[in-house]
């Protein structure tokens, strides 16, 4: 079995698969309960995606004689990375990228990765990953314009209600933040799809539970997408 660990801003994702299957999923607080993980499974391979610099001494220093392998620009990867600067690519969009080819492969896809940033990653029929865009999630947004302005409040919270014309300061705010970054995601699926048929558009992240609701496009939410990509790399160093 494989482990896979996506650690992202915000949140510590832990994928135990069994091939291609994911059988268990942990969403934990603290790097230690990974250990805990470690040895409840008969783990064969670790996998560690990272944006974070903070965690490698702790795989260093984890107790399990399992090789851990953080995947890096230099990681043999299933696709052809076209990046003109893979070192400074994300490693969580490499795996999304990972993961669409292996859910849709011989087709374009364009995944939308919807958490602190909004990541648009684009892969081709042939498994070419091309790149994409990076953009300022929700929340990015709602505290920029708190930060960068001296009257505006920081507003959180209830995304439920999306007003079209805000009627006092907290619901033009709401309305701005959340119809704008609707309105981005409809805009940019259009582009792609009108350049590349038969194109699928996956959604993983944070965010994407309130995507799947407003966005007026066809989605497959994935929200494991990153664990699959490696667990998918993890099995392709297998097969040699």
């Amino acid at each position: 079995m494989n482990l896979t660990v996506d650690i992202g801003n915000t949140r510590v994702k832990v994928g135990v698969f069994s091939q291609g299957e994911l059988v268990h999923l942990s969403v934990v607080e603290e790097l230690g309960e990974i250990e805990q993980i470690l040895s409840q499974w008969e783990i064969d391979k670790v996998m560690v995606s990272t944006v974070r610099k903070d965690v490698r001494h702790f795989f260093e220093n984890i107790s399990t004689s399992k090789p851990v392998q953080f995947l890096d620009h230099h990681t043999k990867v299933p696709i052809v990375n076209l990046y003109h600067t893979p070192e400074t690519l994300g490693m969580d969009r490499l795996a999304v990228a990972v993961g669409a080819s292996t859910l849709y492969p011989n087709l374009p896809s364009l995944v939308i990765d919807a958490g602190t940033s909004i990541t648009y990653d684009f892969i081709d029929q042939q498994a070419n990953y091309h790149g994409g865009g990076i953009s300022p999630g929700i929340d990015l947004r709602f505290r920029s314009l708190n930060d960068h302005t001296s009257k505006l409040p920081l507003i959180n919270g209830n995304w439920e209600e999306v007003p079209l014309i805000g009627n006092t300061t907290e619901s033009s705010i709401r309305s701005g933040v959340l119809n704008g970054v609707t309105s981005e995601i409809e805009g940019i699926i259009r582009r792609y799809g009108d350049k590349f048929p038969n194109l699928k558009v996956l959604l993983c992240g944070g965010d994407a539970t309130f995507f799947e609701s407003t966005i007026k496009a066809p989605i497959f939410v994935v929200p494991h997408l990153v664990l699959i990509g490696l667990n998918r790399i993890l099995l392709h160093h297998a097969e040699g």
